[in-house]
């Protein structure tokens, strides 16, 4: 009976050792998953709650909440280290602004670090630059920290080459160099500098169209500048004009000789084309008048073919003797005779 029991014994101190050796095998291959889900569930805790930015927030001196602000910017799709570091530049700067209305700018498709840059800009040159019309300028596709720049130091935009001419008729070709400042104010819904550039030329030609002659221009071209810069042409634009200055002034062609010769060649092309209308009417009524007397010709021919018809009717009635005949033949040749006689003889050919 024991010498039954005691492969049983044996067999199962055996199964225990075998045990006893898989254990900690197992627990070793429990331990890693644990320790890589708690490394994946570190990465994506630290992703949605990015403690290093909350520390150096409240160090630099910004107010924000872990979950509701950090947390709910990962939800939103809103980079939390950009608005938190533009929050932290703005604060170091002296400006104080709302986290939300960073983010609603950063949602509409704004450059957020752009207006924060200008706004501290416009804060040191103390241009009353409020953030919403910061963020007004840089939604309506201006650049508003360059804006800001330009409203600080003016921009000097040089007009392309302008063609005009006096009233004596000389072309003068003048170049404008045009100072403008930024208008803050007028820069949403304002004209460009495209429309600056057309205005200054605009007003270059009607001065020099307006003056006596070429030479009073070369004498004083800054009378152009002054009488450009007094119309207002800034009027409407994102610009404020400073300054007009004519950096050159060339003299061209005779534009009004030419204009005058060509005129001449067009009168004389006109009095031409009158002319040989006039000579066509000519040559017209010559022609009718040769053919008018061709047709009284025959008439004449056919008349004096009746003579002999009328002459023949007198014979038969009685009316005309042979003495009146042979009397009227002699008529008839006296005028012959006398007709010879008084045309000379034509040269023979």
């Amino acid at each position: 009976m024991f010498e039954s029991v005691k492969p049983i014994s044996n067999s199962f101190m055996h199964s225990s050792l075998i045990a006893q050796n898989q254990m900690p095998e197992f627990v070793t291959g429990l331990s890693a998953v644990i320790l890589i889900l708690l490394v994946i569930f570190m990465m994506v805790f630290f992703y949605f709650v990015p403690i290093g930015l909350y520390i150096t927030a409240y160090f630099s001196g910004v107010k924000v909440r872990i979950f509701r602000d950090l947390m709910g910017m990962r939800f939103r799709k809103v980079p939390p280290n950009l608005i938190v570091r533009s929050m932290i530049t703005a604060t170091k700067a002296g400006i104080v602004l709302d986290i939300s209305k960073l983010e609603a700018h950063y949602l509409a498709g704004g450059n957020v670090e752009k207006v924060v840059m200008a706004l501290i800009s416009a804060d040191k040159a103390q241009l009353g630059l409020t953030f919403e019309r910061a963020t007004a300028i840089d939604l309506a596709g201006r650049d508003v920290l360059d804006a800001v720049k330009m409203s600080v130091l003016p921009k000097v935009i040089e007009t392309p080459l302008v063609a005009a001419m006096s009233k004596d008729g000389i072309q003068l070709k003048a170049v404008a160099r045009v100072t403008v400042r930024t208008n803050i104010e007028r820069l949403v819904g304002g004209a460009g500098e495209a429309t600056v550039l057309a205005r200054v030329g605009e007003g270059i030609v009607s001065t020099i169209g307006a003056s006596e002659s070429h030479k009073l221009v070369l004498e004083n071209p800054d009378s152009i500048s002054k009488v450009v810069l007094h119309k207002g042409l800034d009027a409407g634009t994102a610009f404020e004009i400073l300054s007009i200055d004519i950096a050159d002034v060339d003299v061209g062609s005779n534009i009004g000789a030419k204009l005058m010769a060509d005129q001449a060649q067009a009168d004389l092309q006109i009095a031409r084309a009158r002319a040989e209308e006039r000579r066509a009417a000519a040559v017209a009524l010559d022609q009718e008048m040769i053919a008018e007397v061709s047709r009284q010709r025959a008439r004449l021919i056919e008349a004096e073919a009746e003579i002999p018809r009328a002459i023949a009717e007198a014979f038969r009635s009685g009316n005309l003797g042979i003495m009146d005949y042979y009397h009227l033949k002699n008529i008839q040749a006296d005028t012959s005779m006398r007709e010879s006689i008084a045309k000379p003889e034509e040269p023979k050919k």
